[in-house]
């Protein structure tokens, strides 16, 4: 019955967020936003409501973003799949003052020198975004199906800051990701996400 009971727990996101904001659910539409990017265009989800999107939570001085940085895991993922298409936005929801909020100028800085290949990186220092998908660490992930979220939580199975755990680890955003693209179902909707907490 344990098993069970704990199965089920991992199965599905919480549906609500604090002071009753829904947040976003698996198989369920994703909710809309508007962001501006690092050069000041205006992002707005719904714009690519017909093809596959990925949300990435950044906060370039986390130690478990830069294992994935580091090892060129995650400029690896956005280069592959942005040339396939995917529309890939990495979305900095640090709060001013705290870790990870940097100028616009200074994260292009350091996505330049990473060598990131991600569409865009958004701004939502007040965290409104990041609290409507009830991201809870950076990396936390999100794969989206023409308007529909169809996968949340970590990046792989492997939790950790340690580079040598990249190699060999199941990359779930890697497993969706050519999911949606087949036009397959997702078989792993929802995992717990790991890293830093975002500093809303």
């Amino acid at each position: 019955m344990k098993i069970i009971l704990l199965a089920a727990m991992l199965a599905a996101p919480p549906a609500v967020a604090k002071e009753g904001i829904r947040t976003a659910a698996v198989d369920a539409p994703a909710p809309d936003f508007t962001l501006p990017d690092t050069f000041g265009k205006e992002r707005k989800l719904s714009d690519s409501k017909r093809k596959v999107v990925v949300l990435e939570w950044l906060n370039v001085d986390c130690p478990f973003v830069h294992k994935h940085y580091d090892s060129k895991n995650m400029q690896t993922l956005q280069k592959e799949y942005t040339a396939k298409g995917v529309m890939w936005y990495s979305i900095v929801s640090s709060a001013p003052g705290k870790q990870g909020n940097f100028p616009p100028d200074k994260l292009n800085e350091i996505n330049a020198q990473r060598d990131g290949h991600a569409s865009a990186i958004l701004l939502d220092p007040k965290g409104t975004v990041g609290g409507l998908y009830d991201a809870k660490t950076t990396p936390d992930m999100v794969v989206i199906d023409r308007g529909v979220l169809k996968y949340q939580g970590a990046i792989d199975d492997r939790p950790t800051s340690n580079i040598a755990d990249v190699p060999g680890a199941r990359n779930y955003v890697r497993e969706a990701l050519d999911a949606v693209l087949a036009g397959k179902p997702v078989k792993t909707g929802y995992t717990k996400s790991y890293g830093c907490s975002v500093k809303y």
